[in-house]
């Protein structure tokens, strides 16, 4: 019996060391299906998303979604902190029963919990070469494991930000929620055609980072932005609907940056859905079926914006709407982010012009 302790012991720390290393310190997608941290996140979002569900109030939904990402690294560095001193307590335990110095598994337990977290009560204490030793190693990685976490999680929030503030200077272009009609009208009041490849380019850079660390670390997914009108598979949508846009034929629009944005802004979107285990499926309603399509050409005209029109053009588009839709509709479902229309709604909205300062600065100036 104390052998097989110690067996469970060793099996079950390895598991736990492995599972977070590959979560905080392997910068590239973990290939092992059998992981805590896996089963930890998908459990709880499960439940967090099922209790979503009944809550009709967009704003108070989205507040109650952007707790889940930072409670669930709670709960899961718990579970790690709790599964590695249970398997120090089985070494313990297995080697005190040998010893007749433990006399219960309760007894290694407490002892194992003390030193993990280095509280050194010394009413129980080890006897012995091999069970000092641990009690050791014991302390040592629970500082360790405390420097992981301290570390981890700046880490996360410096990703999070830096896709934060691609996201909210994207409202100025296309509005909030953002739309590519939205987009190309902006574009066009300007009238310098070199101004939409700059953004086109910036999301070039910022899809590329998207993909590296939301790779790297899935959980950013689940992180909510400051806006519950704003997410980032909308605006990496967006993107990709204005690329879609652009390589049918804008008059006016060279097409060679919206080319290079379009597939990395695609290979995000394919490698994502992967990493979380979807499989890509198309949207039951299309998005932008016959009457949309007229009406988001009649919409771009209006903004003196000119898209391709025949067969080709429609069939081109659809084209080139297949290669990500359904990539983009099933994050979007699994996150519960709805995706954006082509056309922004009456009355576009723009998050800078509903701050309580603009308000009062709109009144001023009449």
């Amino acid at each position: 019996m104390p052998a097989l302790a110690l067996a469970a012991g060793i099996v079950l720390g390895f598991v736990v060391l492995w599972d977070s290393f590959e979560t905080i310190l392997l910068p590239r997608r973990a290939s092992n299906p059998l992981r805590i941290t896996r089963a930890v996140l998908e459990s709880i979002w499960r439940v967090w998303s099922a209790a979503s569900r009944p809550i009709r109030d967009r704003s108070r939904r989205e507040n109650f979604l952007s707790f889940y990402a930072i409670l669930s690294l709670l709960f899961l560095f718990a579970v790690w902190a709790f599964a590695l001193i249970t398997a120090f307590a089985l070494a313990h335990w297995s080697i005190g029963r040998r010893a007749s110095v433990l006399v219960s598994f309760g007894d290694a337990l407490y002892l194992s919990a003390s030193t993990f977290f280095t509280l050194g009560l010394g009413d129980v204490v080890p006897r012995g070469g091999w069970a000092r030793t641990i009690t050791v190693i014991e302390a040592g990685m629970g500082f360790g494991f405390l420097a992981l976490v301290i570390s981890y999680l700046p880490v996360l929030y410096q990703a999070f930000s830096r896709r934060e503030v691609r996201i909210t200077t994207l409202d100025e272009w296309s509005g909030s929620p953002p739309s590519a009609a939205a987009l190309l009208r902006r574009n066009a009041e300007g009238q310098d055609p070199r101004a939409i490849a700059t953004l086109l380019r910036d999301w070039e850079v910022a899809a590329a980072e998207l993909l590296e660390s939301h790779i790297s670390y899935p959980i950013l997914a689940f992180f909510r932005s400051q806006h519950d009108n704003q997410s980032w598979i909308a605006s990496l949508t967006t993107i990709l609907d204005t690329c879609a846009l652009i390589l049918v034929g804008v008059e006016g629009v060279p097409e060679f940056q919206a080319r290079l944005t379009f597939a990395i802004g695609r290979h995000a979107a394919v490698d994502l859905s992967q990493i979380l285990g979807l499989e890509p499926e198309p949207p039951p309603q299309d998005r932008l079926g016959g009457e949309d399509l007229a009406r988001l050409r009649a919409w771009l005209a209006q903004g003196g914006v000119v898209l391709a029109e025949g067969p080709e053009a429609e069939r081109h588009l659809t084209e080139l709407r297949a290669m990500y839709e359904p990539y983009v509709h099933v994050l979007a479902r699994y996150l519960l982010m709805p995706l954006p229309t082509w056309v922004p709604p009456e009355g576009p909205r723009f998050n800078w012009r509903t701050t309580a300062w603009a308000r009062t600065a709109r009144r001023d100036a009449h």
